[in-house]
């Protein structure tokens, strides 16, 4: 699992590199949680295409096993990808409550990304 660390303000922010999906289950979410962790960062940044389909399809309670690991951490997570094509209206709710919070964030690009990491 390649990362590469962002460093900006006091922030180190790992953001995973792969061209295929990487985070199929709960323990590859913790691995990369570990990874980073190791590296010194205390968020990471993955894009929509890094993740299988299943964790948005909210009723496989994917994201929400994922996501509790991470809160447990005390890890931020960002997703990159593109959001405004979305019909389930459970997964924009939950897409909005994660941006309204400190701890997960949806984003159109890796920049907003490294921004909303930074904000909280």
């Amino acid at each position: 699992m390649q990362m590469r660390v962002h460093t900006e303000e006091g922030y180190s922010i790992a953001i995973l590199e792969s061209d295929a999906i990487v985070i199929h289950h709960v323990q590859d979410a913790l691995d990369a949680l570990a990874n980073a962790k190791y590296q010194g960062c205390d968020a990471l940044v993955w894009k929509q295409e890094h993740i299988v389909p299943d964790f948005f399809e909210l009723s496989t309670k994917l994201a929400g096993e994922i996501l509790q690991k991470y809160t447990n951490y005390q890890m931020k997570l960002a997703i990159v990808g593109d959001y405004s094509q979305i019909e389930s209206k459970s997964l924009r709710d939950f897409i909005y409550e994660c941006n309204q919070g400190t701890q997960f964030f949806f984003t159109a690009t890796e920049e907003e990304a490294i921004a909303a990491i930074k904000r909280t």
